[in-house]
C-alpha cells in the first residue's frame, strides 16, 4: 500500500499544476504513506509478525517516500534546498551502504536516533508540503541531525561487527 501511496503522491503533486505548494490530496497521500509505515511497524511488533520480504522492503520504501517528498519540496522551493540536499544524500548513501552491508553479512541494527528521527523528518517534509515553511524547516533540521547521528552509530555498529568477526576467525 505504501508503495502505491508514494507513486500516487508524486503523480498528484505534479498533476495539480500549482507551483506554490502541493494540493491537499497530495499532502494527504504523503501523510498516509508516512503514518502507515509507523502503524505497520507497531502492528508487527505487537503481533510478533515478521517477514524477510517486509524487512527488506521497509527501508527501501522509507527512503523512497523521503526522496519523493524531497523531490517535490525541492522542485517547488518549499523548504531550504541545502537541508534537503543533506537529507537526500544521506538517504541515497544509506540505501547503497545498507545493501553492501547485507552482502557482507553484516546486520544493520536499527538504532534509537534513526527510529526517532523518522517523525521529525517526515513531519518537516509534510509541513513544507502544506506551506508551513518555518515549522517544516525546524522539524526537518531536527530529523536530519538525528539521521546523521544514526548514520554514525550504524558505522560504529558495523565496525564492531567486523572486529568481532576478526576476533572469532583469529581465535579458531
Amino acid at each position: 500500500m505504501r508503495g502505491l501511496c508514494i507513486i500516487a503522491f508524486v503523480i498528484v503533486s505534479y498533476a495539480d499544476g500549482d507551483r506554490h505548494g502541493v494540493s491537499v490530496g497530495a499532502s494527504t497521500l504523503f501523510a498516509v504513506a508516512g503514518w502507515s509505515d509507523y502503524l505497520d511497524g507497531f502492528a508487527a511488533r505487537l503481533t510478533g509478525q515478521y517477514s524477510r520480504l517486509g524487512a527488506m522492503l521497509d527501508p527501501v520504501l522509507d527512503r523512497l517516500l523521503v526522496s519523493a517528498g524531497v523531490v517535490v519540496c525541492w522542485d517547488q522551493h518549499l523548504l531550504p534546498r541545502w537541508l534537503m540536499a543533506i537529507l537526500l544524500a544521506r538517504e541515497l548513501f544509506m540505501l547503497i551502504v545498507g545493501r553492501l552491508w547485507v552482502r557482507r553479512g553484516l546486520e544493520l541494527r536499527i538504532n534509537w536516533p534513526g527510529r526517532i528521527g523518522v517523525l521529525p523528518t517526515m513531519g518537516g517534509l509534510f509541513f513544507g508540503l502544506i506551506g508551513l515553511r518555518g515549522l517544516g524547516t525546524g522539524f526537518l533540521g531536527a530529523g536530519v541531525g538525528l539521521a546523521l547521528l544514526a548514520t554514525a552509530l550504524y558505522f560504529r555498529s558495523g565496525a564492531l561487527q567486523l572486529q568481532e568477526r576478526r576476533t572469532v576467525s583469529s581465535s579458531t
